[in-house]
């Protein structure tokens, strides 16, 4: 059996792959959703590698910036780019068509990858 951590990581990478598959198929809302998701999963990787756990999006987030940017393990820009996610997120979901551009996806995707990877340079 795959350890936690392992199963959020797997989570993660299989997030952001729908999330460019949604991108590529014009689904821009949907996009934003998925690589938010995928920098979730990964942060919950991380917070659970250290024996912390957290259910609410906003408890995520915050221990991630209490936990690892405010003690410069994780750069804040990663940081910066799931709050960002996550408002599109709550759009791509809930709003109107239209309100996450191809561009703001776009975005979403670039900063989930490069979060991941800094989640798994961390984990190393």
């Amino acid at each position: 059996m795959k350890s936690p951590t392992a199963d959020l990581l797997a989570k993660a990478k299989e997030s952001l792959e729908a999330a460019r598959v949604l991108a590529e198929k014009g689904h821009p809302g949907f996009a934003a959703s998925r690589a938010y998701y995928a920098m979730l999963y990964a942060a919950q990787a991380l917070l659970v590698s250290e024996g912390h756990a957290f259910t609410k999006h906003a408890s995520v987030i915050a221990a991630i910036g209490s936990r690892f940017v405010k003690t410069g393990r994780l750069d804040r820009r990663h940081h910066r780019a799931m709050i960002a996610a996550f408002d599109d997120r709550v759009a791509g979901d809930y709003g109107l068509a239209g309100q996450v551009t191809v561009a703001d996806a776009n975005e979403h995707l670039d900063g989930a990858r490069a979060f991941i990877s800094a989640v798994e340079t961390l984990l190393i």
